[in-house]
């Protein structure tokens, strides 16, 4: 990655909140345990959804009304996972910086949830109960960029 952001992962390290998570006893263990609430809130609300989109459960409901159900639990849980996240990033950041997962993580963050927000939304409008080859794809592709963002966030852990 070269030395050219380093500086500012430094100074993210040494902010007063990456300090004080840093140097807590429970307060970075407490954030995470929120982060990976979110994770399975997130994950319950896309899993959800996307199985429902190739065909497997809830087929009493269309892709539709089950979207409409979670959508408020899926932009709750990217909220906190955003929040949180951050957090942890700030007590680690320069961590962070010489972690190829952090730079898969992060790379793969926004596609995700820009595929979520637009494509997957879109398609998931869809009102009847069949699925199509459209909803089967979308729901793979959300599945892996999902897992990617989720596997490189726990390969973090590792590095």
């Amino acid at each position: 990655m070269g030395t050219s952001w380093l500086w500012l992962f430094e100074w993210c390290e040494a902010t007063v909140l990456g300090h004080a998570i840093k140097d807590s006893a429970w307060l970075f263990p407490v954030i995470e345990a929120g982060h990976l609430l979110g994770l399975c809130v997130l994950g319950g609300s896309l899993l959800v959804v996307d199985l429902r989109m190739l065909g497997l459960g809830l087929r009493r409901q269309t892709i539709a009304e089950l979207a409409q159900d979670v959508w408020p639990w899926l932009l709750g849980s990217i909220g906190v996972m955003i929040v949180t996240g951050t957090a942890l990033f700030l007590s680690e950041s320069v961590k962070c910086y010489h972690s190829q997962a952090f730079w898969v993580k992060i790379t793969a963050i926004p596609i995700a949830v820009l595929f979520t927000l637009t494509v997957r939304q879109r398609v998931a409008r869809v009102g009847t109960l069949d699925t199509t080859a459209v909803t089967r794809l979308v729901a793979l592709l959300s599945l892996a960029l999902w897992f990617t963002v989720a596997a490189a966030g726990r390969w973090i852990g590792f590095s």
